[in-house]
């Protein structure tokens, strides 16, 4: 699986990211490989959470597409 992350200088040093394709993915580091460690991490994060929640109900079902 591929994301795009949108990564940003902090203002106090460092850089931050977010995943738009993951609402709420966001992280932070003071370096960009320790950025792009955590945003590895969280990405992570965010979809083993998503994982209970996509497949606790019966009715919908999930299908994924490669364009």
């Amino acid at each position: 699986m591929k994301f795009k992350a949108i990564i940003r200088a902090a203002e106090e040093g460092g850089y931050w990211a977010e995943v738009p394709a993951l609402p709420g993915c966001v992280t932070q580091g003071e370096t960009k490989e320790e950025l792009e460690l955590n945003l590895r991490e969280a990405i992570e994060g965010w979809l083993a959470a998503g994982q209970d929640e996509l497949t606790s109900t019966t009715d919908e079902q999930i299908l994924e597409l490669a364009i």
